[in-house]
């Protein structure tokens, strides 16, 4: 019997499930931040108990990999790792774009994620797909952009989806019906909808080596280009 442990921490609202063969058992949400971290645990042996598992019982591991969050990220991926290693479960690394999609209404056929970069850009990526119950298809993997850029190659109607809408929608054309901005509420990804994905990876052979797994971060964080700039500018004067 498959037994996991799903890992949302890539937003501003994170979430960790327990599943039985893909099934959702249980689902805790928490805000993430440092503050929260050490809140992770406790809400994980809550939810275990509850079962009467223990983290012995889990043979799989679903991970929101990114892109998001820097500190999420590090959060997410580190107990995900230390939980492997512990526990010799498997992995799988969900890209964070495919967990937002599954957001998406049921009338929506093409898809933009908008994640806040800061600078004026975005991480995003633009999936599509057919059908009422199609899968979604990866026609643009994660990547950094500007709004514009990306929603002007994108087919219409296209459903934006993803906490940086509220720092890019201005620039979007104001006459574009074809644009449509989801609701608030389709924003945060769910460690319910990791755990499907993951799932599915698992099953295909999908698995990340605990000791390979990292964050989808695209870009490094700010802090990181903040000092090699310092660093430049001290060694150049």
């Amino acid at each position: 019997m498959s037994r996991g442990l799903a890992i949302e921490t890539s937003g501003r609202i994170g979430s960790v499930a327990i599943v039985e063969e893909g099934r959702v058992v249980a689902e805790d949400t928490f805000a993430h931040g440092l503050r929260h971290a050490a809140e992770m645990i406790p809400r994980i042996d809550a939810l275990l108990r509850q079962q009467t598992w223990t983290p012995a019982d889990l043979r799989e591991l679903y991970v929101s990999a990114g892109p998001g969050s820097f500190t999420g990220l590090r959060i997410g991926i580190t107990l995900a790792k230390t939980v492997a290693f512990a526990t010799g479960a498997m992995v799988a690394a969900v890209p964070t774009v495919e967990v937002l999609a599954h957001n998406a209404p049921p009338e929506a056929r093409n898809v933009v994620i908008v994640l806040d970069a800061k600078r004026e850009q975005i991480y995003t990526a633009r999936l599509s797909r057919a059908g009422e119950a199609g899968d979604w298809r990866l026609d643009e993997p994660a990547h950094l952009d500007s709004i514009e850029q990306i929603v002007r190659r994108a087919p219409r109607p296209v459903h934006l989806i993803g906490e940086g809408i509220p720092f890019h929608q201005k620039r979007l054309p104001a006459d574009d019906a074809g644009v449509i901005l989801t609701p608030p509420e389709f924003w945060r990804a769910r460690a319910g909808v990791v755990a499907s994905i993951g799932y599915r990876m698992l099953c295909e052979g999908l698995a990340t080596d605990p000791q390979q797994l990292a964050p989808i971060y695209i870009r490094r964080p700010e802090a990181e280009e903040k000092w090699e700039a310092k660093d430049h500018q001290r060694k150049n004067r």
